[in-house]
């Protein structure tokens, strides 16, 4: 079966001028990669802040001197594109296959600190933020990548998931792909991020929470329970299945087309899949994208691909799983998010599941 063979995966770091750390990955064989980052980059910027809101408990970042990071370039400036033909890029080489490096501008960054306490619950932002850039093509997509290119995505997100869950300070570790200037993406090329925070988010908070509700409750895990259900229910939400993973829209999908990828196997995070898993995982991701792409006519669908990872605190009750959705509800007409939504938290969904995972069966091919 295609995407069950996988070359070795080389792996090369070194740094750019500012310091930051760049690592290429590529299939096969080590790649030279000593082009050095020629660049007079301005100092690294200063550090940013979280504070905690003393009604909800939930984390906000302060990183002001984000205002100032690159916003929808040309094509002919593009900091993620290779070095080439004078024109200097965040990657020194000529050409690569995958590349990771630091944010230039990061949200979170650097060693943990102290906290100060009371209701104004503050400290500086600690952890990390990378960027990843799935292929050296400026005009390409997740969608256009090859079963073994998207394999290789995989690994780095594997490498990258295991070494910053081991950096001091880092409770959770999020892998995620914005596509599309509707979704509010300031580069073109197609690339994805990591953010390694210092606390647990809101949404895995409430998802842990649930977890241990369900625990009490039945003696059962609450993930393990909810796959079976879908896998069971009759209705017919689930778009597509392997022998690994099962993707299906869950059935309080908030988004108009929003699919979850689970594996089989009960894991909390991509270091914990195995060789079965991962080799299927392209084929499967692959087909919903272009799943995705096909759904309205209109070319490339605007989307969120996010990978749910269990947080330190919580691996043995919470699954690992990609949770993938569009805006777009129509071939002309944007999912905004309404007073309901931005200001209480409480989605209504335009779409009903049901529709929205016959309609992805209906443009597989």
């Amino acid at each position: 079966m295609a995407g069950t063979v996988t070359e070795p995966t080389a792996r090369t770091a070194t740094t750019l001028a500012d310091g930051r750390e760049l690592i290429y990955y590529d299939s096969g064989a080590a790649v030279s990669r000593n082009a050095v980052d020629r660049r007079p980059l301005d100092p690294r910027p200063p550090a940013s802040e979280v504070r905690r809101d003393p009604a909800t408990g939930d984390w906000v970042t302060v990183a002001a001197h984000r205002q100032a990071r690159t916003y929808q370039p040309p094509a002919e400036e593009c900091p993620l594109c290779p070095s080439r033909d004078g024109r200097l890029s965040e990657i020194p080489a000529d050409d690569y296959q995958v590349a990771v490096f630091e944010n230039r501008f990061p949200s979170l960054a650097g060693p943990p600190g102290e906290l100060a306490g009371g209701l104004r619950t503050a400290g500086p932002g600690a952890g990390r933020c990378e960027v990843v850039c799935f292929t050296a093509d400026h005009d390409a997509s997740f969608a256009d990548l090859s079963e073994s290119r998207a394999r290789l995505v995989l690994d780095a997100w594997t490498d990258r998931t295991a070494a910053l869950s081991a950096l001091p300070g880092v409770e959770q570790v999020y892998c995620f792909e914005n596509r599309g200037a509707e979704i509010g993406v300031t580069l073109a090329h197609p690339h994805g991020q990591i953010y390694a925070f210092p606390f647990t988010t809101p949404r895995t908070a409430r998802m842990a929470a649930r977890a241990a509700a369900h625990r009490t409750a039945t003696g059962r895990n609450l993930f393990d329970d909810l796959l079976a259900a879908e896998r069971a229910d009759d209705r017919g939400r689930v778009v597509l299945a392997g022998e690994h993973w099962t993707a299906f829209v869950p059935f309080a999908a908030r988004w108009p087309y929003e699919v979850h990828l689970y594996p089989h196997r009960r894991v909390p995070d991509l270091p914990a899949l195995d060789e079965a898993e991962r080799a299927e995982f392209p084929r499967l991701y692959l087909d919903l994208l272009r799943r995705f792409d096909r759904l309205f006519g209109t070319g490339r669908t605007p989307y969120i691909s996010a990978w749910h990872q269990a947080p330190a605190a919580h691996r043995d009750e919470l699954a690992l799983h990609l949770e993938l959705f569009t805006i777009q509800r129509t071939a002309d007409k944007l999912k905004y998010l309404a007073g309901v939504e931005s200001g209480m938290d409480a989605f209504v969904n335009d779409v009903s599941p049901e529709h929205a995972a016959q309609r992805l069966r209906e443009v597989a091919r």
